[in-house]
């Protein structure tokens, strides 16, 4: 579907972060740094590498402008509160960047960092799925640590399986 205005966009995407905020809300500082395996993303790099690349590659690119993505270490926050409070502040850039557009600019080519020309508003939805993939991993990580996690979309699989549909019934009713 495209993405007529960047009103349109910003609303969804609110909408979108809204739900990682949540999940982030139930992060524990002591696990920030915990990762499954050696060498592989530790949850705090999961938050900075959304954050880093939101603001870094995909708002650049957005823009006009060649990504400047360099990775997502601590050098860009460490600790709970600064990892958070980072992944808020590029948010804040990306949302200026993303409502300074106009619906022409959405129109024209972005380049990838592959070097690959999309229209924006099409390189606009792959931001949203970024986000999805990696939000999927902290929830993986944090099933992994056995941590309650907030349920995406207001009941759990078993809330809504607790409800007995049986099959009877129509919906549309």
């Amino acid at each position: 579907m495209e993405i007529p205005t960047t009103a349109s966009f910003l609303d969804y995407y609110d909408k979108v972060r809204q739900r990682t905020e949540r999940l982030l809300a139930v992060i524990p500082p002591d696990v920030m740094d915990w990762t499954f395996a050696p060498g592989k993303f530790t949850v705090a790099d999961q938050i900075r590498h959304i954050a880093a690349i939101e603001r870094n590659m995909f708002a650049e690119t957005f823009a006009g402008r060649p990504s400047r993505y360099t990775g997502c270490g601590k050098e860009l926050a460490d600790g709970r509160d600064a990892v958070i409070d980072y992944f808020r502040r590029m948010h804040a850039e990306t949302v200026a960047i993303i409502g300074s557009l106009t619906s022409g600019d959405l129109q024209r080519k972005s380049i990838t960092p592959g070097n690959a020309a999309i229209t924006t508003w099409k390189w606009m939805r792959s931001l949203t799925e970024h986000e999805i993939h990696h939000r999927a991993q902290l929830y993986m990580y944090l099933a992994m640590l056995e941590i309650k996690t907030p349920p995406i979309f207001g009941l759990t699989s078993e809330e809504v399986a607790a409800q007995g549909y049986t099959g009877d019934e129509s919906p549309l009713r």
